[in-house]
């Protein structure tokens, strides 16, 4: 009997590049359901060597007299918990780099190049403790407004999705 044929392999299975997660690691459990299904629908466009993650995690409960520093620390050990171990980190931050999509293009680039997961910091509702912050391998801004965090995590994995359409010369980007 004839060997069984074995399917051919997609360029990206051949490739020698290892697979890279990007992980947005985001405070706030319960988003609408509208920015669950946008979320859904582009993690789920990446190809099988980028994966887009979401791990939503539990903002600390906003009590009257505890301080906002408090909070943020207590969401920060959550947070420092749910990064994957030598992940690159990139914190979300209005003072953070601003860039086109092409820029960002590039950045994914260099890290599918350089082989480690990423992943995204979204603090709570004050923000992302300082200390945290500090350990940020790059700090980028999504917007200058302050938007919902529900469309935080939809820009995002909107503009990832877009960025890794151009390295790819995917035609979901036009200049």
């Amino acid at each position: 009997t004839p060997a069984p044929r074995s399917r051919p392999r997609r360029a990206a299975e051949r490739s020698a590049s290892p697979a890279v997660r990007l992980v947005i690691a985001a405070i706030g459990q319960r988003q609408p359901a509208w920015a669950e299904e946008a979320y859904a629908d582009f993690a789920k466009r990446f190809p099988p060597e980028l994966k887009l993650e979401l791990k939503a995690l539990k903002a600390e409960p906003r009590t009257a007299g505890k301080p906002a520093s408090a909070m943020m620390a207590a969401e920060a050990q959550r947070l420092e918990a749910a990064i994957p171990k030598g992940a690159r980190r990139v914190v979300l931050d209005e003072r953070g780099t601003r860039m086109t999509t092409v820029q960002l293009a590039d950045r994914l680039r260099f890290w599918l190049g350089d082989g480690r997961d990423v992943v995204f910091l979204v603090g709570g509702p004050d923000g992302l403790d300082a200390a945290l912050k500090a350990t940020a391998d790059e700090t980028l801004r999504i917007s200058d407004l302050t938007l919902p965090h529900a469309f935080v995590r939809v820009m995002l994995a909107e503009a990832l999705y877009r960025a890794w359409s151009v390295t790819a010369g995917h035609p979901y980007h036009r200049e």
